[in-house]
């Protein structure tokens, strides 16, 4: 049985599953430590980060230059998952927030007639509240719809059309 990290990492290159198993044991402790730290203690978003890590290091046994450097090498893939991570959470955030800015209702729309939009959209069947996203909410043609969706266009704009009658008539609207 192989006991150093030199030995276990010839082994797993050599297609040992059980010497990568071994690898895996031995270091997924510090591995996951060290991510629970740098992810603010988040232990769902640590674990799942160092399952990225093993993987990666699986498919990428063969770049580890120094096999007795193993535990380092395997921290260091673990701080870039993890620093994508985190800078992918701030972009999407920034996303969020920009077009939850950009979404706001116009002024003078009160808080119940947006969440009667939403719920009456809501009740909508799922192309005809893609077409009327697009078509009404977005500004799109009809034309534009149609190829996005991959719907005919009569069909998208029989949606559309119906789509804003059951919206006015769901928000007491007249449908004139």
């Amino acid at each position: 049985m192989f006991d150093s990290d030199t030995e276990l990492v010839a082994a797993a290159r050599a297609g040992s599953d059980a010497a990568f198993a071994r690898l895996v044991a031995k270091h997924q402790g510090v591995v996951r430590g060290f991510l629970r730290r740098v992810l603010g203690g988040d232990w769902a978003e640590a674990d799942d980060v160092a399952q990225e890590v093993f993987l990666t290091a699986w498919t990428s046994l063969r770049s580890l230059n120094d096999a007795a450097g193993v535990r380092p090498w395997l921290c260091g893939i673990a701080w870039r998952k993890a620093r994508d991570g985190m800078r992918g959470r701030r972009r999407a955030a920034e996303r969020d927030t920009a077009w939850m800015e950009a979404s706001a209702p116009p002024p003078g729309v009160s808080t119940e007639d947006r969440m009667a939009m939403e719920a009456a959209m809501a009740a909508l069947a799922p192309d005809e509240r893609a077409c009327v996203a697009l078509c009404l909410a977005e500004g799109w043609s009809h034309g534009e719809a149609s190829m996005a969706l991959g719907l005919p266009l009569g069909t998208v704009k029989s949606h559309v059309g119906r789509g804003r009658a059951k919206l006015l008539q769901a928000l007491g609207g007249s449908n004139g």
